[in-house]
């Protein structure tokens, strides 16, 4: 099983944090990858930038409507994510519950499949 750990953060919270606290927390993520990478689970990891640098973009009924950051209705971001192999639910939780981020940040399991299923 494919599973998509997503990093959901509170909004502004990278704002309080000085300059060496985000490098701290970044170390401490990367060093998590390199693990989930020896141990043959991860396949692919990215960090976000803040949600002030995204857009959203919905498209009705030929309309296309986008929405520059921040979006001020949310309370939370994503902030990045893991996306590992692992041999079940159970497994995927077992490594979100080893993220860093899980200590500042909400971590979100889901299992990779299609939309319809």
């Amino acid at each position: 099983m494919n599973a998509l750990l997503l990093i959901v953060e509170p909004r502004g919270q990278r704002a309080e944090r000085t300059e060496a606290e985000g490098r701290e927390a970044y170390a401490q993520m990367v060093a998590y990858a390199q693990v989930l990478k020896a141990e043959g689970h991860l396949l692919a990891v990215e960090s976000l930038l803040g949600d002030e640098q995204g857009r959203r973009l919905q498209r009705r009924e030929g309309r296309v409507r986008t929405v520059d950051g921040p979006f001020t209705e949310a309370k939370e971001m994503v902030g990045g994510f893991f996306l590992v192999q692992c041999a079940g639910m159970d497994e995927a939780l077992a490594l979100a519950a080893r993220c860093p981020a899980a200590a500042w940040a909400t971590v979100e399991v889901r299992p990779v499949g299609p939309c319809f299923a």
